[in-house]
């Protein structure tokens, strides 16, 4: 199975999956997780109910992410939430053009010469209290204690040339992000024996190899590896593990922890919607302040306490500044 790779279509109907997606799912469930769970009688009958409840939270949670918003220079005077995200419309444009996975996307044979992209942003909400000026009444008054609200962390998933593949992407990503947890859950589970803590420590490097190949949300690092090194890690490690034996017991356990998790994934990652009132400065303020903005956001929330805000973005890669190479950059400063 190809572990980078979507096995959505992009049209998916709650309910009304066919087969071969429920196949590719369970598969990809058990090459997610450990692979040995394929020696197991019925694992795919235990795993049908589990897999099919976690596509439909995959699917409703993608679905719901509202259409993307224009991300270009004069749109962020006039949309709040960009507005809110960014701190001017230079410094959206700056952030936006020196991201990596838009930058790897702009650069691939799909991406290059795009005039529109469609992708994911993600950021961290911060919130400070501070000590500020505000009007109260006719005067001005110093030293006032208030929540100052910012975003860091910025980042794009799943840069596409459509919204239909962006969410279809999104979908194996959020598929991919509940099997990373459960594969979490799987390492953390306290051993005693050398044979099982040299298993667990297997199974903990390929949760870093999948993290590294883009199944989370989490932030991944700069250098992305290539896709089939990634791979051949992972069915390195996979093959490493088999070499160990199985353990009947230890494999029933981490079934049971991939059904569980799987048969509770609304629990497990989700969407809740958020409404701030900010004036200009991003201070919040009370809903009937009349310097107040409503900003209506999403924010992706996970069971280990992660959370981010989400806004799709449609972005025009000529309103990106234009990148220096390290050359001329050098020659800048030498000469």
């Amino acid at each position: 199975m190809r572990l980078f790779q979507s096995i959505f279509g992009g049209g998916e109907t709650p309910g009304r999956y066919p087969e071969s997606l429920i196949d590719l799912a369970t598969e990809r469930a058990v090459d997610g997780t450990d692979a040995r769970l394929r020696l197991l009688s019925g694992y795919r009958k235990r795993l049908r109910q589990p897999v099919i409840h976690a596509i439909d939270q995959v699917v409703a949670l993608v679905d719901a992410i509202p259409a993307p918003l224009t991300a270009g220079a004069r749109d962020h005077g006039s949309e709040p939430r960009l507005a809110a995200v960014f701190s001017s419309a230079g410094d959206m444009l700056d952030l936006l053009g020196r991201d990596t996975a838009l930058l790897d996307f702009l650069a691939s044979p799909e991406g290059r010469g795009t005039e529109q992209v469609t992708a994911l942003l993600l950021a961290e909400r911060v919130e400070r209290q501070i000590l500020g000026m505000d009007l109260v009444g006719d005067q001005v008054r110093r030293d006032v204690p208030q929540v100052a609200v910012s975003f860091t962390a910025h980042r794009l998933l799943d840069p596409t040339a459509s919204e239909t593949e962006a969410r279809r992407q999104l979908k194996r990503r959020a598929f991919d992000h509940l099997l990373t947890l459960a594969l979490t859950r799987i390492v953390e589970v306290r051993v005693e024996r050398a044979d099982l803590t040299r298993q667990r420590d297997l199974l903990r490097r390929k949760l870093s190899a999948l993290e590294r190949g883009g199944w989370s949300f989490e932030p991944t690092q700069a250098d992305h590896p290539d896709p089939a090194a990634l791979q051949a890690e992972v069915e390195t490690l996979t093959a490493q593990l088999s070499a160990l034996g199985t353990d009947q017991a230890v494999l029933h356990a981490h079934l049971r922890i991939v059904t569980d998790l799987l048969s509770e994934a609304e629990r497990q990652l989700w969407a809740e919607p958020i409404t701030l009132y900010l004036d200009p400065m991003n201070i919040q303020r009370e809903a009937r302040d009349p310097a107040a903005r409503p900003i209506q956001l999403w924010e992706l929330r996970n069971a280990r306490g992660r959370r981010a805000v989400m806004l799709p973005l449609c972005i025009a890669p000529t309103e990106l500044p234009a990148r220096e190479d390290w050359v001329t950059a050098a020659q800048r400063y030498l000469f």
